[in-house]
């Protein structure tokens, strides 16, 4: 590869959310946006070993991808109705500065149309990941261990969807702006999640997915200053984040948070984390469950040391987060905060409350958490059985390792 195609396809990977973004406004179709924005990189990779790297190539790439796109729009037989929707003198607009307020609401647009709930999880999570991530379907399936042609459907099948169903391409208002923000910030903290704990495979972390999340999250708090859980979401990525180099030893083992040398945290994460809950308090409302959440992360983060962790603080945040986002794996979270400030004996109670829950029967965190509590409670036999069970549902093989050795290591 020359290094003028290493710069096309560079500039391309941080322009093209904008670029994709500024064509669908005009083709209100975004995947035919981002064939056109493909064609543009195309044209990019044909021009620039000749001409020369513009002095402004994402502006480059985004005006030969907007003249495209007002081509096809001038082919169509509905070529009136559209250019009267976007304005006649559309091709003369420039492109917009990455500050352009155009700019940042056409990557509004595009970030609620990807995560529309008219799409399943999987398909948002994919179609957020390429159009706005830049990944390409080989990346996204080794991330979350599919196979590509798995993910490209999915993403063909989401954009046929969009399409079929007339999904519009704005930032929604009035009643139905919460629920589709919920579903934005659901996508982004799945995609953390997978990065944070990977459900399958042999590697406990996968840390490219969690920049990506991360990325996302502070795109859409610059985007969306003023909504209070964005900065929650934002926060939350970034205090989790801020553990990374500490969750693992040096062989790849996990290590749990009791374990972890804090020194190892990241500060300048950390800071961020609380900078961006300050800023989601500050704009007033009941804190929501992103908000919540990122509360419990921040009193991790001021404790020095495990043994300064505030539990009662912790579980009393637990309780909050029950109330506005009632699940059955938040009331779990809430049993082991619970025993840390009252004892494994509280804890056990509301755990083993959870045991006839079908949401949780294969999930391998309850019987973990029991074995646990088991432990402390001296019930050593119950507690290696529950770890043994913990270890036959994950599918993780670094957790089913750890989970393997602390059934290894209970007393008998």
């Amino acid at each position: 590869m020359t290094a003028t195609s290493s710069a096309v396809e560079a500039v391309y990977r941080i322009e093209s959310a904008r670029i994709i973004a500024g064509t669908a406004r005009i083709v209100r179709d975004v995947g035919i946006a981002e064939e056109i924005a493909q064609d543009a990189l195309v044209a990019a990779l044909e021009q620039w070993p000749e001409d020369g790297v513009p002095d402004r190539p994402g502006a480059w790439l985004m005006a030969t991808a907007k003249h495209r796109a007002i081509d096809l729009v001038r082919r169509r037989e509905t070529y009136a109705r559209k250019l009267a929707e976007v304005g006649r003198a559309l091709e003369d607009v420039p492109p917009p500065e990455p500050a352009d307020p155009d700019g940042i609401d056409d990557l509004l647009r595009l970030i609620f149309t990807s995560c529309h709930p008219v799409l399943s999880t999987e398909a948002r999570v994919a179609l957020t990941l390429r159009l706005l991530g830049g990944l390409g379907t080989d990346e996204i399936a080794r991330a979350f261990l599919v196979r590509e042609s798995t993910v490209a459907q999915r993403i063909v099948r989401a954009k046929r969807t969009l399409g079929r169903t007339g999904v519009p391409f704005e930032v929604p208002s009035g009643p139905e702006r919460p629920a589709r923000l919920g579903s934005v910030l659901d996508v982004i903290y799945l995609i953390f999640n997978e990065g944070y704990a990977a459900t399958a495979g042999d590697d406990l972390l996968r840390p490219a997915l969690c920049e990506d999340a991360l990325r996302l999250a502070r795109l859409l708090a610059g985007l969306m200053d003023r909504e209070p859980e964005v900065h929650g979401l934002a926060a939350l990525l970034e205090l989790q984040a801020s553990r990374t180099r500490a969750r693992t030893g040096a062989d790849g083992t996990p290590l749990l948070l009791a374990e972890q040398n804090r020194a190892r945290w990241d500060h300048l994460l950390i800071r961020r984390g609380f900078a961006a809950l300050e800023r989601a308090h500050a704009l007033g409302g009941a804190p929501g469950p992103y908000t919540l959440q990122a509360a419990i992360a921040a009193c991790h983060a001021r404790a020095a040391r495990w043994s300064d962790t505030d539990w009662p603080v912790i579980a009393a945040l637990y309780g909050r987060l029950v109330a506005v986002a009632p699940s059955p794996v938040v009331e779990l979270n809430r049993a082991v905060a619970v025993s840390m400030a009252q004892g494994p004996e509280a804890g056990l109670a509301l755990t083993d409350a959870l045991l006839d829950d079908p949401a949780l029967a294969g999930y391998h965190l309850l019987p973990s958490v029991r074995g646990d509590l088991l432990e402390r409670l001296g019930r050593g036999e119950e507690a290696r059985a529950a770890f043994v069970r913990a270890s036959e549902l994950t599918r993780n093989a670094r957790e089913r390792e750890l989970l393997l050795a602390r059934a290894e290591g209970v007393s008998r």
